[in-house]
């Protein structure tokens, strides 16, 4: 006989090894839906990273819990995760049996169902439970579907439907599984896609390599980089004559208001003609007056 299981409702199970089959139907859209299982001791946490079981660590080592490869059946396509209950270290205190969901959320996800069957007896029985999980907010990436736990001597099968809208990774860290590594590589890979992040003008940041630290903020700031500036030309050794052409480096101040003189010539009278050389006199030195006329001779 089969129980068609409501939300927090349990019942007993009369075996030893039991097989949860996760199914739903494929279609466009319709992200593709793995299960899981994690072993939890008396605190309801793993006892080492050992204890969850999924698609990257299909096994546990000690064998007594396996997730099977998925198969397409005529209702849709299934994930198993195998549990032998009697083999089992005391120190287990549960089986949680979870589903995780890759590219979208379980809104998109139709006839969700857990099928619990005897796997002693062979899949040719009827489940002995099934529970029908549907999503609450629309927004969860993965869900318990539910859980075997110890009762007494024996083992019973809760169903519980409680999402998580942080995927797989939060379920397990939620359960003491370590997975700052896979988190940080995860983080790294979606960086890589997005590209190098260039910090804006006046941003504040972590990292004291990309700026100088504030000691009373307390924190880095990027100072906004300062553009390359042209080169500018040497400046000759005088200042140029401002409205005249330009003269040649070490030539002397020009005579303002007069032709400009050689170089090495003697400053200027300023008002006066300028003197010439001595060679250019007119009339030469020997040069003498002509006698004067009559009416300046002495008597």
């Amino acid at each position: 006989m089969t129980h068609a299981m409501l939300k927090g409702s349990n019942v007993p199970l009369d075996t030893a090894a039991v097989r949860a089959v996760l199914r739903w139907t494929p279609g466009p859209g319709v992200p593709d839906v793995d299960a899981s299982a994690l072993l939890l001791g008396p605190s309801g946490r793993v006892r080492s990273d050992e204890d969850f079981v999924f698609y990257n660590q299909p096994r546990h080592p000690s064998g007594l819990v396996r997730r099977l490869p998925k198969k397409r059946v005529a209702e849709g396509l299934t994930d198993t995760v195998e549990a032998d209950l009697a083999g089992l270290d005391v120190s287990v205190d549960r089986v949680v049996i979870a589903a995780s969901s890759d590219g979208g959320t379980f809104r998109s996800v139709s006839d969700l169902r857990i099928l619990l069957y005897d796997a002693v007896a062979g899949a040719e029985r009827k489940p002995l439970a099934l529970f029908d999980v549907t999503a609450e907010t629309g927004e969860e990436t993965a869900v318990i579907c539910g859980e075997l736990y110890r009762r007494g001597d024996g083992w019973k099968f809760r169903a519980v439907g409680q999402g998580y809208p942080t995927g797989l990774v939060g379920l397990a860290t939620d359960f003491g599984i370590s997975v700052d590594e896979d988190a940080a590589a995860a983080q790294d890979a979606a960086q890589d896609a997005q590209g190098p992040v260039f910090p804006e003008a006046g941003a504040v940041t972590g990292s004291p390599a990309t700026g100088s630290h504030d000691p009373d903020l307390d924190r880095t700031v990027v100072h906004t980089p300062v553009p390359p500036q042209p080169t500018v030309p040497p400046m000759p050794d005088r200042a140029p004559a401002y409205g005249y052409p330009q003269q040649p480096v070490n030539a002397p101040a020009p005579a303002y208001g007069y032709p400009q003189q050689p170089v090495n010539a003697p400053a200027p009278s300023y008002g006066y003609p300028q003197p010439v050389a001595a060679a250019e006199q007119n009339p030469a030195p020997e040069f003498r007056m002509p006698p004067m006329g009559p009416q300046f001779i002495q008597q």
